[in-house]
């Protein structure tokens, strides 16, 4: 996976797609970033005896489309407004609790990612890896392998990330210049 702090960036990133309502509240930025690494809540089963490939294991069911969709959904109906901003709220969840998903399907390391979970429990990785994998222990992210880390996700996922946040922002100030006409 890559590391906590990138999958909450990524959150960040994306939420520059919701509209002022929801920029303005300090709600979203906090379920923007919590859904962003949610999907990692599937780490205490390693406590309980949830072995890695399992379906409650790591990458598993909470990595999956359907947990993204409904706590997606979840997600935009707590954050409330009328129907049509819950159901943008609820793609734009969805979409960050995806991208956990995806990023750690584009991770050189692990079993994959149980995208179809729990109809399908195969795991995938996406064809292109150019992501380091994070060690889900933090002791182990504080060594040098954790600094190689660190540098690819800064290049691989920080940047374009960056660019895709100034995208939506001028994105989103022309369509509310354009509205404003």
């Amino acid at each position: 996976m890559p590391s906590v702090p990138t999958h909450f960036f990524v959150g960040v990133a994306l939420g520059q797609g919701a509209g002022q309502p929801s920029r303005s509240d300090w709600r979203f930025w906090v379920l923007a970033s919590a859904c962003s690494a949610l999907p990692d809540v599937d780490v205490i089963g390693f406590g309980f005896g949830v072995r890695y490939g399992d379906l409650w294991g790591h990458r598993g069911m909470t990595h999956s489309i359907l947990f993204a969709a409904v706590i997606g959904i979840a997600a935009g109906m707590f954050l409330g407004g009328g129907r049509a901003e819950k159901v943008r709220q609820s793609l734009l969840m969805f979409s960050i609790i995806l991208s956990h998903g995806v990023l750690d399907a584009m991770t050189d390391g692990g079993l994959g990612v149980a995208f179809f979970s729990p109809f399908d429990l195969e795991r995938y990785f996406l064809p292109w890896r150019p992501i380091l994998v994070s060690p889900l222990s933090t002791s182990r992210f504080f060594t040098t392998r954790g600094l190689e880390i660190v540098l690819n996700e800064l290049f691989v996922v920080w940047m374009p990330m960056i660019l895709l946040a100034f995208a939506l922002c001028a994105l989103r100030r022309r369509k509310e210049a354009q509205a404003g006409t």
